[in-house]
């Protein structure tokens, strides 16, 4: 059998035990929270309902119920294909994943491709420009990028660009009661995609930095200058190509960050996303939806973490496949 192969089959079967792992944590997580899911369900009724009605709605949704009896039930429905109704949205969870999964996918999608663009291009310019103006600034500006939170970032943002500028939109898919259409989504994408990019981008800018000044010392590249090739074609055709080999690994393993900023970007952006859905899963303790939303996320994580090794293998052949 292929070694990539193997690999694959490997990880999905060790996927199996990590997602239920993960699965029983966020149901005892959740039910360890201080937010009541009765509260978060009736609203202004809760303060007003007699409580034999409390008590009677209560045991209809089972917030009641242990955990452990709410997870059996969730898992036994899972098997069906049944993810449950969330409570904070009314609606099965099914039908949210498909309303706000494909805006998140567009978000983290566009912030890749700013994230990984913003890194190659500058991450090797620093390098091969070391000391210059550039270098400095860049290397200076990534530093400060990187110690600050993503909803600073976000609100420098939206202070910026939407209220002091007037440049773009700051919230929502569209303007109020506009069509969703691709001018009004690319519009009000924009903000949000770039500080959810750049955010995640110094980590990725300074690696490749390191990594292209390490393979300009190597031996072959010093052969490559003695045979009288351009400081270009050195640069991008023996240098870089042994430089980027990390980074695919890196970035594989950056999914986790980006998935978490996306959380806090869609909140404070108001962008209809399933990232969005989970503040709002978590404040009302809703167990089908918050543990739907973790296993995706979980699953997001292992296979770019997947792809990433398998990537780094084909690029570099001398890279043993292992588990």
């Amino acid at each position: 059998m292929n070694p990539i192969t193997r690999l694959v089959l490997r990880r999905a079967l060790l996927a199996v035990p990590v997602l239920a792992v993960v699965s029983v944590a966020i149901f005892a997580l959740a039910a360890a929270s201080p937010f009541d899911p009765l509260a978060a369900y009736l609203g202004d009724r809760y303060l007003t309902m007699d409580p034999e009605d409390q008590a009677r709605i209560a045991a209809q949704h089972g917030f009641d119920d242990p955990w452990p009896q709410r997870y059996l039930h969730w898992a036994g429905d899972l098997l069906t294909g049944d993810l449950g109704t969330s409570v904070a949205l009314r609606q099965p969870v099914v039908d949210v994943l498909a309303e706000r999964l494909p805006w998140t996918m567009l978000l983290v999608a566009v912030a890749l491709v700013i994230t990984m663009t913003t890194a190659l291009v500058f991450g090797v310019w620093s390098a091969w420009r070391q000391g210059g103006w550039v270098d400095r600034v860049v290397t200076a500006l990534s530093h400060v990028i990187e110690g600050i939170p993503t909803f600073v970032v976000a609100l420098g943002a939206i202070a910026v660009f939407g209220v002091a500028l007037s440049w773009l939109p700051v919230a929502g898919l569209t303007e109020a009661g506009a069509p969703v259409s691709f001018g009004q989504v690319s519009r009000h994408l924009l903000l949000p995609a770039l500080v959810l990019g750049l955010s995640q981008a110094p980590v990725l800018l300074l690696h490749v930095r390191q990594s292209l000044l390490t393979a300009l010392a190597d031996d072959h590249v010093a052969g490559a200058r003695a045979r009288g090739l351009g400081e270009a074609r050195v640069v991008l055709r023996h240098a870089l190509p042994a430089a980027l080999l990390p980074f695919t690994t890196l970035l594989g393993a950056r999914a986790a960050e980006i998935a978490t900023g996306a959380v806090l970007v869609e909140e404070v952006f108001s962008w209809p996303g399933a990232a969005q859905a989970v503040v709002r899963a978590a404040v009302a303790v809703d167990f089908p939806l918050l543990a739907a939303l973790t296993l995706l996320s979980t699953i997001a994580v292992l296979v770019s973490s997947l792809l990433a090794d398998v990537a780094y293998a084909l690029l570099d052949p001398r890279v043993a496949v292992d588990a």
